[in-house]
């Protein structure tokens, strides 16, 4: 298998905003056409590519610990299931990003808190499915409160088959979010070491979240990965400057 080498983080602008753990992340992606990844750039970025396509991704991971700045998890509040629908995205100086369409959590208040910051989150009941004896499986349940969409899908790492391939790097080297807020674009910045990548078999995928947000895809994902988590920090947000 061919490898590609992790790109160095960024040094993260000051102060520190947020830090928190992210565990037992599934990924699923789905490749889909430039010209419909790019109706949801925010101004300023446009759909970053792999090998010709634009790509959606499905994950699931257990936020842990979530706290402000450089301070310790908020209790109850920092830690929850996330289940997020995103696309990926590139500034013209080659500044790579994630794009979030929906994320779905289930603490009302962190919901509220991030919609007000035009970071589209969904208040729903989610479930993490950890492997046990008699199922290796591993993986996320949600159902929305409002709407009804639902999402079941679920995974067994191959755990002596790690995931260094380009296309693995490219989906999940992603030291930042763009997004829309008060007609500004704005650029997140985060920095974590390498996640750990596993390849892994898909072995449940009953998905309406994509399609919740106007995407379409068919067939089973071309990329299907695992990791035990990092830990990451957030920094200070800035304005795109095509949008100041």
């Amino acid at each position: 298998m061919l490898t590609d080498p992790w790109p160095a983080p960024p040094d993260l602008p000051r102060p520190i905003v947020m830090n928190q753990w992210w565990k037992d992340a599934v990924f699923l992606h789905w490749r889909i056409p430039h010209a419909v990844a790019a109706t949801y750039m925010p101004s300023g970025v446009a759909p970053d590519e792999f090998d010709g396509s634009a790509w959606v991704g499905l994950i699931g991971f257990r936020m842990q610990g979530a706290g402000l700045g450089n301070g310790p998890g908020v209790p109850y509040f920092g830690s929850f299931n996330e289940i997020n629908v995103r696309l990926y995205s590139r500034e013209p100086d080659g500044t790579r990003g994630v794009v979030f369409l929906s994320l779905d959590a289930s603490r009302l208040a962190v919901v509220v808190a991030a919609r007000a910051a035009g970071i589209p989150y969904v208040w729903s009941r989610s479930r993490f499915r950890p492997a046990g004896a008699d199922d290796p499986s591993t993986g996320y349940s949600v159902r929305r409160f409002r709407g009804g969409a639902r999402s079941d899908f679920a995974v067994v790492p191959k755990v002596d088959v790690e995931a260094t391939d380009p296309l693995s790097v490219h989906l999940t080297a992603r030291f930042g979010l763009h997004s829309r807020f008060a007609d500004n674009s704005l650029y997140i910045p985060n920095t974590h070491r390498p996640w750990p990548l596993l390849t892994a078999e898909l072995t449940e995928v009953d998905d309406q979240l994509v399609a919740a947000v106007g995407l379409s895809v068919s067939g089973p994902p071309e990329s299907v990965l695992f990791s035990p988590g990092v830990w990451t920090q957030f920094g200070r947000p800035r304005v795109l400057a095509s949008t100041r």
